[in-house]
């Protein structure tokens, strides 16, 4: 399934995008409501002006700080998230010397073993070249890329509070962590993950979804301008300068940032 988008249509990239998702929901690796949530999304982010805004960046910077300072950081991901980030989640996982756990509400054999075997594919790609401002050899970016365990297929554990297929994570995963980067969770499952006393890094488009009331740290970001963005500061983590973060108040700034939107679109 091809499209060709002209390189003048202004939103080219975000067209791909949902092609990209279409695609992949039509070899069975996305749920049926895949396309529902992402439109979702895509609305908050025209709200946005379509731009990783001051507070979403100030935001990434407390979260690599987060993750760089976890004992056991891993990055879990849904079908949307591993479809449009994840070459650029497993880079950050190669920063982290983390794994990455697929982890879908609508769990089926066939749709995680697919999920696992295209974030498999990312590696093989991402391993080839290192990122700007990497300093040190090609190498042993490769390494630190293959080292990046893939995990989902063999979940042996259970999330307490939660009940179904969505309870399921990986003994090794999820259960091991302290802290997690959780990109378009389920707002239960992310105060699940609350109540296990994680530290939990939501990135959701909508400030006041569960997900994002209920974390740690919100990013209110698209996730692929996200992980880019994370993947940057993570290469810099030692000119990276922590704050005590206010995340009710950074939800508040997103919000007054969709008003000013609102406003200025009409004038």
């Amino acid at each position: 399934m091809t499209y060709d988008v002209p390189d003048s249509h202004p939103r080219k990239r975000s067209l791909e995008r949902r092609y990209e998702l279409e695609e992949a929901a039509s070899k069975g690796l996305l749920a049926g409501t895949a396309m529902i949530a992402h439109g979702r999304g895509e609305a908050f982010d025209y709200l946005l002006g379509e731009r990783t805004i001051p507070i979403a960046n100030e935001a990434t910077i407390q979260a690599a700080i987060m993750l760089k300072s976890a004992v056991r950081p891993i990055i879990s991901v849904n079908g949307n998230t591993t479809i449009l980030a994840g070459e650029e989640l497993v880079g950050c996982a190669a920063l982290l010397s983390c794994p990455i756990e697929v982890n879908i509400y609508y769990r089926t054999p066939e749709r995680i073993s697919g999920l696992v075997a295209h974030l498999e594919k990312c590696k093989k790609i991402v391993s080839i070249k290192p990122p700007n401002n990497w300093k040190r050899s090609p190498e042993e970016w490769e390494r630190a890329v293959n080292n990046v365990i893939i995990l989902g297929s063999f979940a042996d554990g259970l999330i307490p509070g939660l009940s179904g297929p969505r309870a399921i994570c990986d003994v090794n995963g999820i259960l091991a962590s302290d802290a997690i980067l959780v990109p378009l969770e389920d707002g239960d499952r992310c105060e699940a993950l609350v109540n296990m006393g994680l530290k939990v890094i939501v990135v959701d488009l909508n400030p006041l979804s569960r997900s994002s009331l209920m974390s740690t740290i919100t990013i209110v970001d698209d996730v692929t301008r996200f992980s880019n963005n994370l993947q940057e500061k993570l290469l810099i983590f030692q000119r990276l300068k922590r704050e005590k973060w206010d995340n009710k108040k950074s939800l508040q700034v997103a919000l007054d940032t969709i008003n000013e939107t609102l406003q200025s679109s009409i004038k």
